[in-house]
């Protein structure tokens, strides 16, 4: 007969395994997940001499009040949907760092891309009583009436992760992320390495509209046109940012251009789109067909680390921190640069696994 303390302890495991298990299941490739622990792979800003451009910011030169965060309404404008990891990991991070700093209220809104929701979104914010704006912008261009309405109440707009084609210190206080063409580049030498500098490479594009994709482009264009003439790139199309539409578009061109041998994603949802596709065509990803993408999430690194992959150039999500310090200092009377530029850390065959725990 199994003693009481015995079914208790087996109980106890099997509890155990099937937590595992639902863990396992919610980590699956597609589930849109993305890591909560913002303390892993926190933002690194680059040394001052390569943060900065632009004369700086100072609040008595934008005309914004002096204000304690503790005290103060925060309005954070997200502009896609959060089914991807980035925007998931985005958002917790604002979110997280407010929290810790004991801000006052935070508002949160999700303009689901769409231009004029944003638009809304940020003028409610405004009307419930914002004192600062942290912005993700849909686009570079179209946000005017969102920021005339923010400088009619002399409230100070910091954008994350996409530029404005506006007037920094008038339009917006500063812009922080990535160099994004730098990250296109770091993308085609990986390329070239994994390819041997020879093959056909088809670029699945960002969204249009925004300067992610056309930095992303030209970086990647320029260093394969400079280094390796021998990687020939035979189409351009645009996945929009989404794992169905570089899924659906890569598809095409397994139908179109047979001879494919690398693939360049502008960002990991439509790299492992690609992947999916690839696998329906027969193809083995990572070896008949060599993927680099852009962003860092754990899925792609996950699939690196099982060699459906070969590279991928980190665009860290995590803005929290570095908004807030931003913002800190900023009302602190500190100039700000106009453009905060981060560092981004690089995953290939020989890292993926080990860093797994900072992917999000």
């Amino acid at each position: 007969m199994t003693s009481p303390r015995r079914s208790r302890l087996v109980a106890a495991v099997c509890l155990a395994a099937a937590a595992a298990l639902a863990a396992g299941c919610s980590k699956e490739e597609g589930s849109g997940t993305a890591s909560s622990d913002t303390s892993q792979g926190a933002q690194v800003v680059q040394s001052p001499s390569a943060d900065s451009s632009g004369s700086g910011c100072a609040l008595e030169a934008y005309g914004a009040t002096k204000i304690d965060l503790k005290n103060a309404v925060v309005g954070f404008s997200q502009s896609e949907k959060e089914a991807n990891p980035f925007r998931i990991a985005e958002t917790q991070s604002i979110k997280d760092e407010a929290a810790k700093l004991g801000v006052k209220k935070l508002l949160t809104t999700n303009a689901q891309s769409q231009l004029s929701k944003q638009i809304s979104d940020i003028k409610d914010m405004l009307a419930q009583g914002a004192q600062l704006l942290i912005v993700a912008p849909l686009n570079s261009d179209g946000l005017e009436p969102a920021l005339q309405a923010a400088a009619a109440k002399h409230v100070p707009v910091i954008t994350v992760d996409r530029k404005l084609n506006a007037t920094a210190c008038k339009d917006y206080v500063a812009f922080l992320g990535s160099d994004f063409v730098e990250q296109g580049k770091r993308a085609a030498d990986a390329m070239i390495q994994v390819t041997g500098g020879k093959g056909k490479v088809a670029i699945l594009l960002g969204s249009s509209g925004n300067n992610v994709t056309t930095d992303r482009t030209k970086g990647f264009v320029d260093q394969i046109k400079a280094k390796a003439p021998g990687l020939e790139i035979v189409a351009q199309q645009t996945g929009e940012f989404a794992r169905d539409k570089g899924q659906q578009v890569m598809e095409q061109l397994i139908q179109s251009k047979p001879d494919i041998t690398a693939v360049y994603a502008e960002n990991d949802e439509m790299g492992l789109g690609a992947v999916t596709a690839l696998k329906g065509a027969g193809k083995k990803p990572g070896k008949d067909v060599k993927i680099i993408s852009i962003d860092g999430t754990r899925n792609a690194v996950q699939a690196l680390a099982d060699g459906q992959y070969n590279g991928v150039i980190e665009s860290n999500p995590r803005f929290g921190p570095l908004a807030f310090e931003t913002a800190q200092k900023f009302f602190a009377g500190e100039s700000i640069p106009e453009n905060v530029i981060i560092s981004d850390r690089a995953y290939d065959a020989s890292n993926a696994k080990d860093s797994l725990s900072g992917a999000y």
